[in-house]
């Protein structure tokens, strides 16, 4: 792939910081831009916010909620998206059970968008990174400037998601799927689910990281995207340090 242009899709509470790593390490190869995913309340249109706010034709790298919103511009425009790359993400509906649990934080949000925080944070990294004040601070810090307005609307946008991996076996561009072993938001299964069903994709597993990769393991996740837009692996065909690569379905 060419040096190209690359639109990174946040998750929830997640601002431009959650790539801020990427974005260097990657500045020599891509220019990238990261969408603003907090201005409407269903994933079809924060899919259309993106597309207005993309150039023609882009690669795109999604964390989380921003992989739901990822699926949904390349069932929209597949045309203009080059590449993709989907990091601690999958392509099912929400649970009833994971919807009930939103609508808690939903209700909570209200009266106290702190605990919010405090609730959502150990489940985003592992327990050694839940003791690093600046991954938690980062975190926080990313939390507040989405705020509590724009949480909520993040929230009903993922609760009423369509589950799309009917849709996967449609995808045909070079597709990268991130997934960390310790993910205790986004189990390694539902990975390698998504990964199974796109033609040619490329799983990559992060050992030692939770639902924070971009935070938790930076340098393993931008080596991983790197090789993505360029097609050349930083460490040889085999190895990207702090991952496992999988093995072709």
């Amino acid at each position: 792939m060419n040096r190209n242009s690359v639109v990174m899709l946040p998750g929830l509470l997640e601002d431009a910081e959650v790539y801020a790593h990427q974005i260097s390490g990657l500045a020599e190869v891509a220019d990238c831009i990261v969408a603003d995913l907090t201005r409407s309340e269903t994933i079809e249109g924060l899919a259309h916010d993106v597309l207005a706010q993309a150039p023609e034709r882009f690669a795109l790298v999604a964390h989380s909620m921003g992989g739901y919103v990822a699926l949904d511009i390349v069932r929209q425009a597949p045309q203009r998206v080059s590449a993709l790359a989907l990091l601690n993400t999958n392509a099912r509906a929400d649970s009833a059970e994971a919807t009930q649990n939103r609508q808690r934080l939903i209700d909570l949000a209200a009266r106290d968008f702190a605990a919010v925080v405090a609730t959502l944070l150990p489940k985003q990294v592992t327990a050694k990174s839940l003791a690093n004040t600046a991954i938690t601070g980062t975190i926080t810090q990313m939390a507040n400037a989405v705020g509590p307005e724009a949480f909520v609307r993040q929230q009903k946008a993922i609760m009423g998601r369509i589950d799309s991996r009917s849709r996967l076996a449609e995808i045909r561009c070079p597709t990268l799927v991130v997934a960390a072993r310790d993910d205790a938001i986004m189990p390694l299964e539902v990975l390698e689910e998504m990964a199974n069903a796109i033609p040619g994709s490329r799983l990559v597993v992060i050992e030692s990281c939770g639902h924070a990769a971009t935070l938790e393991q930076p340098e393993a996740v931008t080596e991983a995207l790197h090789e993505w837009v360029t097609g050349e692996p930083p460490h040889g065909p085999d190895v990207v340090a702090g991952t496992r690569r999988a093995p072709p379905a």
